[in-house]
């Protein structure tokens, strides 16, 4: 069974190896940025999608990962424990520019693997690689951002974390079942909408405490 944020967990029941060639298609966080600017510049969204929310949800994204590049702290606990290796690691990211809480949190991770002994980031898109997000399914979705945490030497997936804090997690279900319960498609768009400021609002006050700590806690079960 994989695991959800709401678990705070990481799966290592199932053996799981990325194959080569993805990694070698992977970005590095810079690329990454890069990336998603370029194609923004030219009216184009990750996924090839060239809608107005998704450029507008881009748009806001760069300028809230640019913040978050700048005001990301690492608490005590964190630079801590990932200074103190178990081993190497490469930390794939399953993402999209357009995904609201990848704006939030690869920010957060590209930190964490700075400060870190022995780690390396990498990321990828969830689009493009649908046969890999496939296999770490939140309640049945492709939720994005998912963390894969891979044995740099085999490419086994040795533990995986997302989409998104445990808060988050229930919000987002407890969403999901409400508007599967409304008719009104206008009325539908506006509660997500409202639930996506709420969810700014929290990551904003959370000052990204519980990425930390829930990610580091995962960390921790799976090295140990």
């Amino acid at each position: 069974m994989i695991t959800t944020a709401a678990e705070t967990g990481m799966d290592s029941a199932r053996i799981v190896t990325i194959a080569p060639n993805v990694l070698a298609e992977s970005l590095s966080y810079e690329e990454y940025r890069t990336l998603i600017a370029d194609l923004y510049a030219n009216g184009e969204a990750t996924g090839g999608s060239r809608s107005e929310s998704m450029l507008h949800y881009t748009k806001l994204n760069q300028v809230r990962m640019k913040r978050l590049d700048k005001t990301t702290r690492l608490l005590p606990e964190t630079e801590s424990f990932l200074q103190n290796p178990d081993g190497e690691f490469v930390w794939l990211v399953i993402t999209e520019g357009w995904c609201g809480d990848a704006a939030q949190i690869l920010p957060v991770l590209n930190k964490m693997a700075d400060s870190a002994e022995g780690v390396s980031i990498r990321f990828i898109l969830r689009d493009e690689h649908l046969d890999v997000i496939d296999q770490f399914l939140t309640d049945g979705g492709r939720s994005i951002p998912i963390v894969l945490v891979l044995d740099p030497k085999t490419n086994r997936v040795l533990g995986n974390w997302g989409p998104r804090p445990a808060i988050m997690q229930a919000l987002a279900m407890e969403t999901k079942q409400t508007i599967a319960t409304i008719e009104d498609p206008e009325e539908r768009k506006t509660l997500n909408e409202s639930v996506k400021i709420e969810a700014q609002r929290w990551y904003t006050s959370d000052r990204t405490a519980s990425i930390q700590r829930e990610f580091v806690s995962a960390l921790s079960k799976l090295t140990k």
